[in-house]
């Protein structure tokens, strides 16, 4: 016997989650919701990241559409300056804890329950007291844990670590000054994603010696230069060049490594290393004040994959050794954002009485949540949802990019052809550029003739998708 009725039971808290929630209640004013979720807090991963952690992406377009996140006024100092603000992990933990505090539980339509594991079937139990609860779910179970997301302080490290080795996650290394004169002389950052970078620029900033940090580099990134991503008017021109210049680029190469050789020659894409050919594209958005500042780390070791660490010693996958100094402080930060192992399960979002919430326009992961959610509401079956919503798989490599750009624009086409999903769009805030371009068609705004190179660029850049992602599937099919 069910202990209580819902409407929908959403698995996990995060982000993700709570984006589906939120317009759910927007679009259903009498469904009644219940959040299941392992963490004490909303906020899913957040809760777990390194304190000096912040968002790749501007904060207005992140989080939930019926509540605004960040201001108006762009950065004026420091490696981000002159672009728009990029909100910290306490600042995000505050807003998604206001969201359900302020919104969601006063609407007496959310049934909330933290610290509580998913069991299956409408059951789940609380992880203090193992108390079992049954729900009875009148509608759908929504898994919003796809993206697995793991952070130092949660994933399973890869490699072994020797008895007696320094060894530090990202989110200790703020409590050094607690050690007083006992400070390590040499630091090494393990791993070479947005993590690795992130802790790079903390330890710059923080006025270590470029010269006393170690970076283990098993791949380089292309990385997204976060000029092109801003939000509004006044960086509107420049939004629309780099999708005409992907557009251009993609129809104008071979391999999606020769796109973004192009994309970088322009500065669209950027490096930490220019003369290191990148292997990697895991969408992390990067300023080129960042870039400046991680260029200073000199002592960059690329072996490939960290097997074993042992107190001034490094041992790598082909066996290779290196030597630091014995008090060398190891940082690891190698868990990933999203495993791709994972990436490649795609499925239909809408199974019957399951929805999956997977990326719809990638990476914008919360707008994406929120589409999902405006579809479920609004169209009645699976396949009509299912075909306005093809999700589109994450990238490793430059060369498995273009599938997932292919099937933002195959959806984005979709959707400009739906008056419903295109009144949407224009009021929606998660999406980039639809209230923007609202507002500025409202206003007679002349950037809007930036725009004038589109058709052009799609003409060529179309077929250009379509060559790349038949390799891209293939490569994705391989792992």
């Amino acid at each position: 016997m069910a202990d209580f009725e819902t409407d929908y039971l959403v698995i996990g808290a995060g982000a993700v989650g709570l984006a589906f929630v939120d317009t759910m209640l927007d679009e259903d004013p009498d469904c009644h919701i219940t959040i299941v979720d392992m963490h004490d807090k909303p906020g899913g991963h957040w809760n777990d990241a390194y304190s000096f952690v912040a968002l790749h992406q501007p904060s207005a377009f992140y989080g939930v559409n019926s509540m605004g996140f960040g201001d108006d006024v762009v950065d004026g100092y420091g490696p981000n300056k002159g672009l728009f603000p990029l909100a910290n992990g306490a600042e995000i933990s505050a807003y998604f804890s206001h969201l359900v505090n302020r919104r969601f539980l006063p609407s007496g339509r959310v049934s909330y329950h933290p610290l509580s594991e998913y069991l299956g079937k409408g059951k789940f139990k609380s992880i203090l007291s193992g108390q079992e609860t049954t729900v009875k779910i009148r509608r759908k179970t929504v898994d919003a844990t796809f993206y697995k997301t793991s952070v130092p302080a949660t994933h399973k490290r890869q490699y072994g670590v020797a008895e007696g080795t320094p060894i530090a996650i990202p989110g200790e290394l703020p409590d050094l000054w607690m050690r007083g004169d006992d400070l390590p002389g040499h630091y090494v950052i393990v791993g070479a994603g947005k993590t690795a970078m992130d802790t790079g620029v903390w330890l710059l900033e923080a006025g270590v010696d470029p010269d006393a940090i170690t970076w283990i580099c098993p791949r380089d990134s292309w990385l997204i230069n976060r000029r092109y991503t801003q939000p509004g008017p006044d960086f509107f021109e420049d939004v629309i060049a780099n999708q005409i210049a992907q557009l251009k680029a993609a129809g104008a190469s071979a391999t999606g490594d020769e796109m973004f050789e192009k994309l970088g020659q322009d500065g669209y894409m950027l490096r930490i290393d220019e003369s290191v050919k990148p292997e990697m594209f895991h969408y992390a958005t990067i300023s080129e004040g960042e870039v400046e500042l991680l260029r200073k780390i000199k002592n960059v070791v690329r072996h490939g994959r960290v097997t074993s660490l042992e107190p001034g010693k490094m041992v790598f996958q082909n066996d290779t050794e290196e030597a630091v100094a014995k008090d060398a402080l190891f940082i690891d930060c190698t868990a990933t954002a999203v495993p791709f192992t994972e990436q490649r399960v795609h499925g239909p979002q809408f199974r019957g009485d399951t929805i999956v919430l997977q990326p719809l326009h990638v990476p914008l992961v919360t707008f994406s949540s929120a589409l999902t959610a405006f579809l479920e509401a609004n169209f009645e079956d699976d396949e009509t949802k299912n075909k306005l919503g093809i999700p589109a798989p994450l990238t490793d490599t430059p060369n498995t990019y273009p599938l997932g750009m292919l099937t933002n624009f195959m959806n984005r086409g979709a959707w400009s052809q739906n008056p419903k999903i295109s009144a949407w769009l224009s009021k929606a805030r998660l999406d980039p550029t639809g209230t923007t371009v609202a507002k500025m068609m409202a206003e007679g705004d002349t950037r809007l003739a930036a725009m004038g190179g589109f058709q052009e660029a799609i003409a060529v850049g179309i077929p250009g998708l379509q060559r790349l992602a038949v390799a891209a599937r293939e490569e994705h099919e391989d792992r």
